[in-house]
């Protein structure tokens, strides 16, 4: 990107803030959507093809220790992307509506997982091992021009806080689960 789309972009971004924001003043009820449906189709094997209605198409698979091919991403990482790009992008928006223009930033999510989880293998004492991923962390390099440090931990801070995906792990919100039978 060059530098004069880069410098209009938080002004553009602030406009449209601003615009959300007005309308959602006067009719709250209409910031209440259903957000767009991550629809995912087997395509044998381990490999999975997620699809959104705009037409994106993500390929995963399981690494080659687990039966897959290795040569696509995994659900879990698709997961880490999702939080570190939701909340990178809450920050974004929360730099142009504050005027702040920044000059780096970065998101990187990572965390552990257990693979004795996906076979249902138990703890030493019998207990099942978590499937969860533990130690998830979310850290975020951040550069801004002209805003002090202090300043800018509290923007970053603000932000991931209103971020939707970094916001529902320590929520643990409820997964509802629906299944449907049918012939191929």
């Amino acid at each position: 990107m060059d530098m004069a789309t880069q410098s209009a972009a938080p002004r553009d971004i602030a406009a449209a803030l601003e615009r959300v924001e007005g309308v959602l003043r006067r009719r709250p009820e209409s910031g209440l959507h259903d957000d767009a449906p991550a629809a995912v189709c087997w395509q044998g094997g381990t490999r999975m093809v997620a699809s959104h209605a705009n037409g994106t198409r993500i390929a995963t698979d399981m690494p080659t220790e687990l039966g897959g091919s290795g040569d696509q991403v995994t659900p879990g990482w698709l997961f880490r992307a999702g939080l570190a790009s939701c909340a990178a992008t809450s920050i974004a928006l929360a730099a142009a509506a504050r005027g702040v223009t920044l000059t780096l930033l970065e998101a990187r999510v990572t965390s552990r997982s257990d693979a004795r989880a996906l076979l249902g293998l138990s703890e030493a004492d019998g207990r099942p091992v978590d499937p969860a991923p533990s130690e998830l962390r979310l850290s975020v390099r951040v550069a801004a021009a002209g805003l002090p440090d202090d300043a800018l931990r509290a923007l970053v801070t603000l932000a991931v806080g209103r971020s939707p995906i970094p916001s529902v792990v320590p929520q643990a919100l409820p997964l509802a689960l629906h299944i449907a039978l049918g012939a191929a």
